[in-house]
């Protein structure tokens, strides 16, 4: 009774810090998502440089997140932004390469070559065929990476209070701080609500992108 009281006397409060992580995850996997669609696509053309980024991606996730931080406070202090706001989006826009462009590299790379032969056929071109064929049969294994993205970095966000990007995270580090337990249980049930919700938010999303062909032969399968 004592948390859920705690929670309704400061609920303005979890509220706006609700809506600034929600804020701070959308612009960083919004930016992943522009970035790294295109490199999952491209490097679907040269197997070598696919390895290679995809390497790359996997190295920067095994980094710990608050390793992630602290790195970001020196660099980026050279121009006055070493902690708040730009080195929390930059951890966490590095943080979702991985799962965008692996999972579009798997879509566009795993297109039945018969589809591809039957567009090569009636006339498209290779940018025709990309634009009208590929990508809209890879679009819900692309959404699910998307999804994979910002439920982990909702996460990882949170981390981010201790470099002062604010969020729900904020109340987890008072609590530490102020060995106030409240906020701490608090602070964490509300990051876990959180990814739970636009998890489920995106699940519905991604069934909506999903062609309709591939829908109904996912359901008879």
């Amino acid at each position: 009774m004592e948390l859920i009281q705690y929670a309704f006397d400061n609920l303005d409060l979890l509220l706006s810090r609700t809506l600034e992580h929600i804020a701070l995850v959308a612009v960083a996997v919004g930016i992943a998502t522009l970035t790294g669609v295109p490199i999952g696509i491209a490097i679907t053309k040269n197997e070598r440089l696919a390895k290679a980024v995809l390497y790359a991606a996997s190295i920067i996730v095994t980094v710990p997140s608050i390793a992630l931080f602290g790195i970001m406070i020196p660099v980026l202090s050279l121009i006055g932004q070493g902690i708040g706001y730009l080195p929390a989006v930059i951890a966490v826009l590095l943080y979702s390469q991985l799962p965008i462009i692996r999972n579009t590299y798997t879509a566009i790379h795993n297109v039945d070559p018969a589809l591809r032969e039957a567009a090569r056929g009636i006339g498209m071109s290779q940018n025709q065929r990309l634009r009208m064929v590929e990508i809209p049969l890879a679009v819900p294994v692309i959404m699910a990476g998307v999804r994979t993205a910002v439920v982990l970095n909702i996460g990882v966000m949170a981390i981010a209070a201790y470099i002062g990007a604010g969020g729900l995270g904020t109340f987890i580090s008072r609590g530490i701080s102020q060995s106030d337990p409240r906020q701490l249980i608090v602070g964490a049930v509300a990051v876990s609500l959180l990814a739970i919700i636009v998890d489920y938010g995106l699940l519905a999303l991604q069934k909506r992108l999903t062609p309709l062909g591939m829908e109904r032969a996912a359901e008879t399968a």
